[in-house]
């Protein structure tokens, strides 16, 4: 059955404790593949999803979550995830775009600091909130979740090229049978949209 945007939308729920089970590609590309359809600055081809499964799951959580702290992580379901995805782009792709002929009016293709707002990271939500509805539609569990001080380690660890940004990290796979735990942030619960639209300015 076709679910509709609003109900994936309202449906949709982050996950932290995954079923290791594998999934398989038909279910999984499908949803790596929502990433790329995304909207994009100048149509720049700068994403790039680092995709990681089975061992190399374990290496990313080597890297970012040291034995020695896992006894006390409020989460232990989310190391489970058999997939994760670290969201990678070139910065200096928008840069090269921005100089192309059709752009180079905008002043953007002198440098990354000529972007009063830096599009690169922009697109990297856009193609992570793409991949948690592809996920939610496919049936699965995904989380969104930033590097925060392990960014540079996470490159080096899985060969990212100098110059390009891992913004975050998308943890996908079947939800764990059972009740799971609301996070904290989860408990605010959600505002009425109508608070924060501002038709016609700010008043």
């Amino acid at each position: 059955m076709t679910r509709s945007l609003s109900d994936l939308l309202a449906s949709r729920r982050m996950c932290r404790d995954f079923s290791p089970e594998p999934i398989s590609s038909d279910i999984l590309d499908p949803v790596l593949a929502a990433a790329f359809a995304g909207p994009r600055a100048g149509n720049t081809h700068g994403i790039h999803l680092v995709v990681l499964e089975d061992a190399e799951c374990a290496r990313y959580w080597d890297v970012t979550l040291p034995e020695e702290r896992r006894s006390g992580f409020r989460w232990p379901g989310l190391l489970r995830a058999p997939v994760l995805a670290v969201v990678v782009v070139d910065v200096e792709a928008y840069v090269r775009r921005y100089g192309e002929s059709d752009k180079v009016g905008s002043g953007l293709g002198s440098s990354a600091e000529a972007w009063a707002v830096p599009y690169w990271f922009v697109d990297a939500g856009s193609a992570a909130m793409a991949v948690l509805l592809a996920a939610e539609a496919a049936g699965l569990g995904a989380l969104w979740f930033a590097l925060f001080d392990h960014e540079a380690a996470v490159a080096e660890e899985f060969g990212v090229p100098a110059g390009f940004r891992a913004v975050g990290t998308l943890a996908l796979g079947r939800r764990a049978p059972g009740p799971s735990e609301a996070s904290r942030s989860a408990t605010r619960g959600r505002p009425d949209p109508l608070e924060f639209l501002h038709r016609g300015g700010w008043a």
